[in-house]
């Protein structure tokens, strides 16, 4: 769509208004709304301005205009304004320079996928992700000096089958008892379809929707795979349209790895796939039916992911997910089948077309421009140093001994321990300047002041549990 293009799809569309939408460092969409009138096909080259230090991560006051640069081929109606509104993404650039901004994450997508195409390995990098997220009746939360609580409820949460409903049915997913009844037990058939009704008639291919493991209305929603850039994009709309429609209903929704202790957490694990001039380079006569170049992709994953845990599983709650006990991918190793492994090779169809891995340990709250583009490095890093991912491991990894599993590396145990590995090891990120040091070191700081420090200086409510009578 060219600018021309775009104007005369908002005319069809009867839209007197464009909401301009761009994405901060940390994964959240930021929006502005104009009047359409407002607007000429030179806004697509000149830009529009707006406070770039109000934005997480990115500039200081002293330097804070920013451009935001509308992306025409990217338009769509916004399904949740009263009246017919144009949407459309934007690209960062400073003003000044008149170069694009290196902590935009939409940048970064981008120069990832030119940085793969410019080393002749492949032309396009393929992500298909599975989100998963919990559907909640009502949150309730507060962090102060004297108090320190959170609280959730679901109609479909397990601890209450005892609770007055006038009349209670008991139909309620007990823990990690949730994949996948049908009705009465999933109330959320309906909801989920409308999430998905909503999300195809932005132009997203949606391949099912399912109740997830949890109890208390843990849901999942797949996407078609896609290139890396138009998947990014597609990741906010989808959680746009999430929330937007569980809100329409009352409901609540979270993308937080581990909002119910003790049960199943959500995750969302990416698959990946490279192809060049239309044809698969993932498929061989190696393990798992795999190439060469997919087995020394899998090595670079491996290799770096404690560093890569930083970008894909960002916060201190995604550490609460990664722990044994609950379908969680611990341990770095690479498996066919195997749901346990950190690398899987799906095996549903043996069409060399369908070859791909499945990186498991990433969760929702990640941002997704980030997190695939550091992937795509990643595997870019052990195709081109011929990494090798060590030997498979197809048996299932929780019933190991402590002993046997010692011998296997591991994901991090918190967030800090990624930030760590990411500040020691990202100069598979940097590589074709497609990660720069400023922004590493900016997610780096960030992760530290605002996040771990934080979380640092609060009492957690399960101390006053153990040791309030010390």
């Amino acid at each position: 769509m060219t600018p021309k293009d775009f104007f005369d799809f908002a005319r069809k569309n009867d839209a007197k208004m464009v909401d301009l939408k761009f994405v901060d460092l940390l994964g959240t969409w930021q929006h502005c709304s104009y009047p359409t009138e407002t607007w000429d096909e030179s806004t697509f080259s000149d830009g529009v301005g707006f406070d770039g230090s109000s934005i997480r991560g990115w500039k200081d006051i002293h330097t804070s205009d920013m451009l935001a640069i509308p992306d025409p081929t990217t338009a769509k109606i916004d399904p949740f304004f009263a009246k017919p509104t144009v949407s459309v993404l934007a690209n960062i650039i400073d003003p000044i320079t008149k170069e694009e901004y290196t902590r935009d994450p939409r940048h970064v997508a981008r120069k990832g996928v030119a940085y793969m195409k410019s080393t002749g390995i492949a032309d396009t990098c393929f992500i298909g992700p599975e989100p998963e997220f919990f559907i909640f009746d009502e949150v309730r939360y507060e962090q102060n000096e004297h108090t320190g609580y959170y609280q959730i409820d679901s109609v479909e949460g397990t601890w209450n089958t005892a609770r007055f409903e006038e009349p209670n049915l008991g139909y309620k997913p007990s823990y990690k008892g949730g994949y996948f009844p049908v009705s009465p037990t999933d109330t959320y058939h309906d909801l989920r379809g409308e999430m998905t009704y909503e999300l195809m008639k932005l132009g997203i291919v949606i391949e099912a929707h399912h109740h997830e493991v949890a109890t208390a209305g843990q849901s999942e929603i797949d996407m078609e795979f896609k290139d890396l850039l138009t998947m990014s994009d597609q990741f906010m709309w989808f959680k746009y349209v999430i929330k937007n429609i569980a809100k329409r209903h009352g409901k609540t929704v979270t993308f937080m790895p581990k909002p119910v202790f003790d049960d199943n957490g959500s995750g969302m694990h990416s698959h990946l796939s490279l192809w060049k001039d239309g044809e698969t380079l993932m498929a061989g006569e190696g393990y798992a039916g795999l190439s060469d170049l997919a087995l020394h992709a899998i090595g670079g994953i491996l290799k770096h992911a404690s560093a890569l845990l930083a970008f894909a599983a960002p916060t201190t709650n995604s550490y609460r997910r990664l722990v044994p006990g609950f379908e969680a991918p611990v341990n770095l190793v690479m498996s066919a089948r195997n749901r346990s492994a950190a690398v899987r090779i799906p095996m549903y169809s043996m069409s060399p077309k369908a070859k791909r891995l499945e990186f498991r340990c990433p969760d929702p709250t990640a941002n997704g421009y980030l997190a695939w583009t550091a992937m795509l490095m990643a595997a870019l890093d052990g195709i081109q140093n011929k990494i090798d991912p060590g030997k498979p491991l197809d048996v299932d990894i929780y019933d190991l001994d402590a002993e046997s599993l010692a011998k296997f590396p591991h994901t991090p145990g918190s967030l800090e321990e990624a930030i760590d590995a990411l500040e020691a090891d990202h100069a598979f990120l940097t590589a074709g300047d497609v990660f720069t040091d400023d922004l590493v070191e900016a997610w780096v700081n960030w992760k530290r002041t605002e996040e771990l420090d934080e979380m640092a200086l609060r009492p957690h409510p399960y101390e006053f549990h153990m040791y309030y009578d010390s």
